[in-house]
C-alpha cells in the first residue's frame, strides 16, 4: 500500500461515516467514549465468550467502557454462530428485551454484528412482528419501525475481522440452519449509528480466515463496480477500485505473515471500502449463490468461487469496469495475459483467469466441484432462492437483463460452469436480450 492509497482511502472512508467511526490501527480503546454518546447503560455481546483467546478482548472492551462511565446491564452475552442463524437472533433478541439497555455494544466479525442488528429489531418489535420472516427483504425493518413510533436500542459495532464490513452497512444476513439457506435484511435503520474497527486486531485472524475475509470484502467492491450505471457508477468507481487494489496487494502479505501490520491496515481499508461500495449500490450474483451455499463454505469464500464465472456472463455489459479490474490485477500479478486487445467475452475470460488466478495463489478452491459436500441439491437451491422475492434485490442488480423466469436458463449455466471449471457453457449477455 503507497502512502498515496492510505490517505485516498482514509479520506473517503472519513468522508462516509465522519465521527461516527473510529478505525485504524492500536484504536480500540477509543471504545469507550464511541459508547458513552449513547448512554450509560450497555449490553455488551461479543464472539469468543467462553474461550480463553477472547478474555483478554472483552477485559479490554469492558475496561473502556467503565473507564467512560458505561456500566453493563450484565454478563457479557455470547454472539451468534457463524452464519447468524435465526435460534441465536431469536435468543439475544429476548435476552435484549429483558435487559432494556441504552446501548449495545457488539464485538466481532459478521455474524456477530449482522444477529446483533436484527436482535436490536426484534427486542424493540417482536410483540407487533413475532414472525421474523417479516423483517427480511428490502426495507422492512424501517417500515414497522415507522408504523410502530418506536426506536430501537442503538447499536456500537466493533469490528474484528477484515470481511463483510458488517458494522458499517444496512445489511444483515441471517441463516436458517434447517433450510442451510440465507435470507437477507436490507435496511438503513439497522446501520449502526456509530462503528469501531482496530485494524491490529485482525493479526491474530487464521490464515484461511484472513484469505476468506479479503475475498468478501473483493467481492462488495466487485459487484457493486459490475452492478452500478449512470451516476451510481461515476460514485462508485473510485471507492471500488480503491477497494480491490487494496485488497488483490495485500491479501498475499497478510496470508504469509499475519503479524504484518502493513497488510493488515491495507485489508481493513480495503474492506472498509467493500462496505462503502455496498452502501453505493448492491451486491449481486456471487453473493445471491453463495446464500445457497453456507453449509458448505465460509461466504467469502462461496463468493470467491463464483465471481469469475458471473464475470465472463456480465462481461458485454461491463467493459469499462473490466478494463479497470483487469489494469489491477495484472499490475498485482495475477494476469500475465495482455487485455489492451480485448473486448466482449474475452475480455471477461482475462479477467475472470486473474481471479482465479488470485484463489489458487491464496489456496481457494476455484470450482464448486473441489469443495468436499458439494451437489446437485446445492443448485436446486440456489434457483429456488433467486426466485424468492425476499432476495429480489440482488436479482435487480445484475448488470445482465434476468428475472425468475430466466433464472434457471441462464443462472443455471453459471453455476453448472462453476461446477466444472468450463466457461464455455456460460451464455453469453446478447442471447438473453
Amino acid at each position: 500500500m503507497t502512502p498515496q492509497q492510505r490517505q485516498q482511502a482514509l479520506q473517503r472512508l472519513k468522508a462516509f461515516k465522519g465521527d461516527r467511526y473510529v478505525f485504524g490501527l492500536g484504536c480500540f480503546d477509543r471504545l469507550g467514549p464511541l459508547a458513552v454518546r449513547f448512554g450509560r447503560r450497555a449490553t455488551v455481546v461479543a464472539s469468543g465468550v467462553g474461550k480463553a483467546w477472547a478474555g483478554d478482548l472483552r477485559a479490554r472492551a469492558t475496561g473502556a467502557l467503565a473507564a467512560a462511565g458505561v456500566e453493563l446491564t450484565g454478563p457479557v452475552l455470547a454472539g451468534a454462530r457463524p452464519n447468524s442463524p435465526r435460534e441465536d437472533v431469536f435468543a439475544l433478541a429476548a435476552s435484549l428485551k429483558a435487559a432494556r439497555p441504552d446501548v449495545v455494544v457488539a464485538i466481532g466479525g459478521g455474524s456477530v454484528i449482522d444477529a446483533a442488528k436484527a436482535a436490536a429489531a426484534m427486542a424493540c418489535l417482536d410483540d407487533l412482528h413475532p414472525d421474523i420472516e417479516a423483517y427480511f427483504g428490502v426495507g422492512q425493518v424501517g417500515a414497522m419501525l415507522e408504523a410502530s413510533g418506536r426506536t430501537p436500542a442503538p447499536l456500537v459495532a466493533v469490528q474484528l475481522a477484515a470481511s463483510s464490513a458488517a458494522h458499517l452497512t444496512k445489511y444483515a444476513n441471517i441463516t436458517d440452519l434447517a433450510t442451510a439457506q440465507k435470507k437477507l435484511i436490507v435496511d438503513e435503520a439497522v446501520v449502526p449509528p456509530a462503528a469501531l474497527f482496530d485494524y491490529a486486531s485482525t493479526m491474530t485472524m487464521p490464515r484461511d480466515f484472513t484469505a476468506d475475509g479479503a475475498l468478501d470484502g473483493l467481492s462488495h467492491c466487485l459487484e457493486v463496480f459490475y452492478g452500478a450505471k449512470g451516476a451510481a457508477l461515476d460514485q462508485v468507481r473510485p471507492v471500488a477500485t480503491l477497494g480491490i487494489e487494496l485488497i488483490v496487494n495485500a491479501v498475499g502479505p497478510a496470508c504469509a505473515d499475519g503479524t504484518d501490520r502493513g497488510a493488515r491496515e491495507a485489508l481493513g481499508l480495503g474492506t472498509d471500502l467493500g462496505g462503502q461500495a455496498i452502501m453505493i449500490g448492491g451486491t449481486n450474483g456471487a453473493h445471491l449463490t453463495s446464500f445457497s451455499l453456507v453449509d458448505l463454505m465460509s461466504h467469502g469464500r462461496a463468493c470467491a468461487v463464483m465471481n469469475p464465472y458471473y464475470t465472463v456472463l456480465f462481461a458485454p455489459a461491463v467493459q469499462p469496469q473490466l478494463r479497470d479490474v483487469a489494469s489491477i490485477l495484472r499490475s498485482a500479478g495475477c494476469l500475465k495475459q495482455a487485455t489492451d486487445g480485448l473486448h466482449g467475452r474475452d475480455l471477461g475470460l482475462a479477467v475472470a483467469e486473474g481471479l482465479l488466478a488470485l484463489s489458487r495463489a491464496i489456496g481457494l478452491p476455484t470450482r464448486l466441484a473441489d469443495v468436499e459436500g458439494f451437489g446437485d441439491g446445492h443448485i436446486r437451491r440456489a434457483l429456488a432462492a433467486a426466485k424468492n422475492p425476499q432476495l429480489d434485490s440482488k436479482l435487480r442488480n445484475m448488470p445482465v437483463p434476468m428475472s425468475a423466469e430466466t433464472v434457471d436458463d441462464i443462472m443455471g449455466a453459471v453455476l453448472e460452469a462453476a461446477r466444472t471449471g468450463d466457461f464455455s457453457v456460460i451464455p453469453t449477455l446478447e442471447t438473453h436480450a
